[in-house]
């Protein structure tokens, strides 16, 4: 079935009620058995749903709990101390920001979260690194907290762990666009990558519904690799009868959520979902999602199996830096 019918067929089909589990294990399997087996699992998800969990990810659970301990540090600063990386202070968005800085839903009075934002950065960091030289106007350097120096090596190893998996994502999705493996190689070649430590604050008295964790939205870049702590619902994801369905944490999974970057390469075949975070839990909870784009000169042109008479180009062509920066300055107001 081309892409075009199966995104027709998807659309006129129920509304997902759930979101489907992806195991792993079999990832770096060459034999094209395992391959299509991986990459028709992939497809059927991003056609129909938008939203994955995948298990046997790969990344080492140590990892993901010293990134969570670093965060849980950073967090316990004083305000006057995270405000000397105010996000707002740097052009590309990289830095802190405090709760209810950012508003994801402009029919919302703001996110009920505080964050911390960083993008590629070598561990042995180095002047001139040319992953950075095609930045554009996402240009400019990380900024970290001098009064944390385990912070920024705790954060930066689960950064490159999830860059890692994310590159290994990247075949699948080629797969599941009928398109070679190697498709996206020429476009990821600089980790066009941003990762945010995310803190939510226990939400309660009174329920104002235009003050939420995260208002309803959808990412920006092409697909989000997103841990959560285990334990606490607050993610929900909505299906096209409007109706939130809850994508609680599961041990030993990670979710993948697809970003308006695909949705504009595959002219909405693969599903930008809309989405949000409600803590009504009584206690703190964190997340980590990595935000992982194509390079900032790419232009977001269709693939042309994504586009026909019946399914016309839905969308104008610009480069995926443009695009993140204006979605950014948007969210963050300046």
């Amino acid at each position: 079935m081309s892409l075009v019918k199966a995104a027709t067929v998807a659309e006129a089909a129920e509304a997902f009620k759930d979101i489907p589990i992806i195991d792993l294990k079999d990832i770096d399997d060459p034999s094209p058995e395992a391959k299509n087996r991986l990459g028709d699992a992939v497809r059927d998800a991003c056609i129909n749903v938008g939203f994955l969990y995948v298990k046997n990810h790969g990344i080492p659970e140590s990892v993901i709990e010293e990134a969570l301990s670093a965060s849980k540090e950073f967090f316990s600063l004083p305000l006057d101390d995270k405000m000397e990386l105010d996000i707002r202070k740097a052009s590309n968005f990289k830095g802190y920001n405090p709760v209810l800085s950012s508003n994801n839903d402009p029919l919302n009075r703001g996110d009920l979260h505080e964050g911390f934002e960083f993008g590629w950065e070598e561990l042995n960091a180095h002047a001139g690194d040319e992953k950075r030289t095609n930045d554009g106007v996402m240009a400019g350097t990380n900024v970290w907290p001098q009064r944390l120096p385990g912070f920024r090596e705790s954060v930066l190893k689960y950064y490159h762990a999830a860059v890692n998996l994310g590159r290994k994502m990247f075949p699948l999705f080629a797969l599941a666009l009928d398109l070679p493996e190697n498709f996206f190689d020429d476009k990821t070649k600089n980790a066009a990558a941003l990762m945010r430590v995310l803190h939510y604050p226990p939400q309660t008295g009174p329920v104002d519904d235009r003050v939420i964790g995260i208002g309803a939205h959808t990412d920006f870049e092409c697909f989000t690799i997103l841990w959560q702590e285990p334990g606490i619902q607050a993610l929900q994801v909505l299906n096209k009868q409007n109706q939130w369905i809850d994508a609680p944490p599961i041990p030993g999974t990670l979710v993948i959520n697809l970003g308006d970057q695909f949705a504009r390469w595959t002219n909405d075949v693969f599903k930008s979902t809309v989405h949000r975070a409600i803590n009504r839990s009584g206690v703190r909870r964190y997340s980590i999602p990595l935000f992982f784009g194509t390079d900032y000169d790419v232009k977001l042109e269709p693939i042309p199996s994504c586009v026909s008479p019946e399914r016309p180009l839905k969308y104008e062509v610009v480069t995926a830096g443009d695009y993140v920066k204006e979605r950014l300055k948007a969210t963050y107001g300046h």
